[in-house]
């Protein structure tokens, strides 16, 4: 595929073409360097914005901090440089990195009223299906990401690692390749370099397979996601026990899992997994930790969830 050829289909996908700023996640490397190029080509330097996070933890990091710099400079584009600087009580690394990322991109989405746009290619769906798929039991681990989830949208998800670096390479623009990628200590890494290889060898369309189930799926979701809705609608965040327990199980776990999640303003992992037991809680009143921090509720017959 030409570079001119990716511009026209990720225009056509339409998520850069809003009347909103695009401010452009830029880490250095191809994706996210071949993103910025063909936001600017779709919308004009003006629109565009890149957000660079130096976390000071790599040889590399003040490197590609410059390497940013210069790219902005050329393309016109106004760069803001965060600095992070990670306690010792951080936790894991890469989720660390990842929640400073996604914290300095919202802040400055909402100062500029912009959407944020990253670089995940269809590449990094699979990595991130096959890697959720082994780490953790849910419906929603099987549905990927969503090409726009609040002011969040992914352009690429359609486009291959391939594709991005013959656009940077026609395009004649550089690239910083991330060492720590190649280290096997890093989960992710291992399903990038040695699952998702080993899977082709079964089946060589192995990726587009995996990509167009969890695309059926997404579709799937939103009819369920509509059930949901018209179970709770009446009830504003409650619903009865005995329109509870009369619920198919699948849908009974799903209703759980909105109650949870609405409760806790984020996902609540294995949540669902409570819904049986949740079902045949005393009518006079009870309450069930559902993990969290967030528990159900049964008063007077009516279930809901809160944070404690």
């Amino acid at each position: 595929m030409s570079a001119a050829e990716l511009l026209a289909r990720v225009e056509a996908g339409g998520l850069l073409s809003g009347p909103e700023p695009v401010l452009v996640m830029l880490s250095g490397g191809r994706d996210s360097v071949c993103l910025l190029d063909l936001a600017v080509r779709a919308r004009g330097a003006e629109a565009v914005g890149a957000l660079h996070v130096n976390y000071g933890l790599r040889e590399e990091a003040d490197g590609d901090e410059a390497h940013c710099a210069r790219l902005c400079e050329e393309l016109g584009v106004a760069l803001k440089i965060v600095r992070a600087v990670r306690r010792e009580d951080a936790g894991n690394l890469q989720a660390w990195a990842r929640e400073q990322r996604y914290a300095a991109a919202a802040r400055l989405a909402e100062e500029r009223d912009a959407v944020t746009a990253s670089g995940h290619t269809a590449d990094d769906q699979v990595e991130t299906i096959l890697y959720r798929l082994a780490s953790s039991p849910s419906r929603r681990a099987l549905l990927g990401m969503r090409p726009r989830e609040g002011r969040l949208v992914r352009p690429l998800l359609g486009t291959t690692r391939a594709e991005t670096t013959a656009y940077c390479e026609e395009r004649g623009l550089a690239w910083r390749d991330d060492a720590s990628n190649e280290e096997s200590d890093y989960k992710r890494t291992l399903v990038r370099r040695d699952l998702v290889p080993q899977l082709e060898q079964v089946h060589p369309a192995a990726k587009e397979n995996v990509l167009r189930t969890a695309a059926l799926l997404r579709e799937e979701a939103e009819l369920l996601d509509s059930l949901v809705d018209a179970e709770l609608a009446a009830g504003e965040g409650t619903i009865s026990q005995q329109r509870f327990g009369d619920l198919h199980p699948a849908l009974r776990r799903l209703v759980l899992q909105r109650l949870a999640d609405e409760a806790a303003g984020r996902p609540v992992a294995g949540a669902a997994r409570f819904a049986e037991q949740v079902a045949g809680l005393s009518r006079g009143g009870a309450t069930l930790d559902l993990g969290g921090g967030v528990r159900a509720v049964l008063e007077k017959g009516v279930l809901r969830a809160e944070r404690p």
